[in-house]
Parts: structure tokens; C-alpha cells; sequence
């Protein structure tokens, strides 16, 4: 196996670097609706990307997926100033400018699946993304749902809808188990969370990406800390981080599947104590810090 590794960028220039680094999807967001109210105060970014941004990136890609976030199922409205038209517009408009994969964020019921793949209509690939409690009590009856082609788990806004405090606190208590567990099952693939470069970060990107083989994950983003474009001006510099951390991240995947083939369950049983410890350890740093 190996992992489908997704980059968000709305600049040509950067998905242009990343794809040919081997990156396999360029990532466009347009989710902002209903985003900041939930995700108030944390350390994530609304990129509220659009339909502009969607053509100027199909333009430059020749290899790489073209993904797009669309917003939550919604009627026409307005919310901070902007003016937007209901989902079914909005999924058009983006299969219009290109999008080979669609993903639908923040969904609580099979219902807003259905009208989701009923507006795609076989044109992408459906990649609805599972992040809200209610989901996950329905997951069963969305694996049955004809359409979904593939399904992302969102951590950081189902750790919140779960109080479970640190994101990747999920892979620890059985709930990214249970998920992928289900999805294994009904042959459904999925991807989950975030990585940052090789042996940065608290929680060491080549840890969780041994839980992806452990789980049998099929897809990651390379997260904001991988290579944030906002902090670096020179599109050389930007090139040059996905040049090196790419194949960094694919040499430790061969040594992983090389690791499975062997049947070598109790390297992954590290592997997974390790994730814990580090997960301990962060939550107890946050726990720590004044409100």
C-alpha cells in the first residue's frame, strides 16, 4: 500500500511543487460555513478558497488529483458578509471547473449523504468526511448508502463534538478502531488526520503514519506545519521542503509494508504504545495550561 497524500493550497505555484514532489491530491478548500462558530479559538485555518481558485488549479495539474472541499449541505444564504448559493450550485459549479474528487464536510445524517452523492451524480468521487458524533452512530447505514466512494475521518472537529480533548486522542481510546474497522469491512476506503514532516513534532509524523498501516488507512493531508506557505515567500523554498520531505515520508512506507508483509504485529503494538504515551503526555500539557 501507499498512502494518497493531500495537500490544501489554492496557489498554482505551490500545487504545481507538490505535484511534482509525488503528491498525490492538491486540495482545495472552500469550506467556511458555520466553521468559525465551532472551530472558534483554535489554532486552524479557514481558508475559504473559491470556484476561481478551483479553475486556476486545474489549469496547472497533470498528474495530481484535483480535490475540493465544498461546504456543509446548505440552503442559499449569507453568514460574515458573503453571499452563497445552496449546495447543489455550489457541487455544480465545482464539477464545472474540474474537481475529480469532492469532499463534504461537517454532515450529521445519511440524509445529507444521499442529497450529497445524488447532487454529484457519479461526476467525482464522493469523500464525504466523517468528523461529527452523529455520523459516527450512523456509520453503519452510510456504508450501505450506493454512491460514497471513499471516507475521510476528521479528528479535530469529532474531538471536539466527543470532549475528548487532544485530536489524535481518537487513535488511542478505540474510536479510529472502531471506524476503521467498519470501513475494512464493508471494503470502504478510508484516510484519517494529518502529518507533518518526518521526525518533526510532539507526536512524531512517522508514528501516526505507522498507525495508518496499522488501521489499513488509505489517505492523509499533509498538515499546515508540513509546509506553511503563509510563513515562506520563496516558491524555491516551498519546493524544496516538498522535495525532500516527500520521499522521506515514501522510504518510511516501504520499511513499513516491508514490516506488514513480515506479519509483524508486534512492531505496530509498539508503534501504537508509542502514539499513546505522546498522546499522554500532550493532553497533559494542554491540561496544564490556563484557560
Amino acid at each position: 500500500m501507499s498512502l494518497t497524500l493531500m495537500y490544501v493550497t489554492n496557489r498554482p505555484d505551490v500545487a504545481l511543487a507538490a505535484e511534482a514532489a509525488g503528491v498525490d491530491r492538491i486540495f482545495v478548500d472552500m469550506e467556511f460555513i458555520g466553521k468559525r462558530a465551532r472551530q472558534g479559538g483554535l489554532d486552524t485555518v479557514q481558508y475559504h478558497h473559491t470556484v476561481e481558485d478551483v479553475h486556476a488549479v486545474r489549469e496547472v495539474l497533470t498528474r495530481a488529483e484535483l480535490m475540493v472541499r465544498v461546504n456543509p449541505i446548505h440552503d442559499a444564504g449569507s453568514e460574515d458578509g458573503f453571499v452563497f448559493d445552496n449546495s447543489e450550485e455550489e457541487i455544480e459549479a465545482v464539477i464545472r471547473a474540474g474537481a475529480d474528487v469532492i469532499m463534504l464536510p461537517y454532515f450529521k445524517t445519511t440524509e445529507e449523504l444521499r442529497r450529497f452523492v445524488s447532487d454529484v451524480d457519479g461526476r467525482a468521487v464522493t469523500f464525504p468526511l466523517l468528523e461529527t458524533p452523529e455520523a459516527v452512530s450512523v456509520l453503519d447505514e452510510i456504508l450501505e448508502i450506493p454512491g460514497i466512494d471513499q471516507i475521510h475521518i476528521g479528528l479535530n472537529d469529532l474531538s471536539l463534538g466527543m470532549r475528548s480533548g487532544f485530536m489524535f486522542g481518537l487513535l488511542c481510546d478505540g474510536t479510529v478502531d472502531a471506524i476503521a474497522g467498519k470501513c475494512r469491512e464493508k471494503g470502504m476506503p478510508f484516510g484519517f488526520g494529518g502529518i507533518a514532516s518526518i521526525g518533526k513534532g510532539a507526536l512524531p509524523a512517522e508514528y501516526i503514519i505507522g498507525e495508518h498501516y496499522r488501521l489499513g488507512s488509505g489517505f492523509t493531508i499533509l498538515a499546515r506545519s508540513f509546509c506553511n506557505t503563509q510563513l515562506i515567500p520563496d516558491i524555491r523554498e516551498i519546493a524544496r521542503i516538498f522535495d525532500e520531505g516527500v520521499p522521506k515520508i515514501r522510504t518510511l512506507e516501504q520499511q513499513l509494508t516491508e514490516e506488514l508483509a513480515r506479519g509483524n504485529a508486534a512492531f505496530f503494538e509498539e508503534n501504537h504504545r508509542k502514539v499513546a504515551e505522546c498522546v499522554r503526555v500532550i493532553q497533559e500539557q494542554m491540561d496544564r495550561r490556563p484557560n
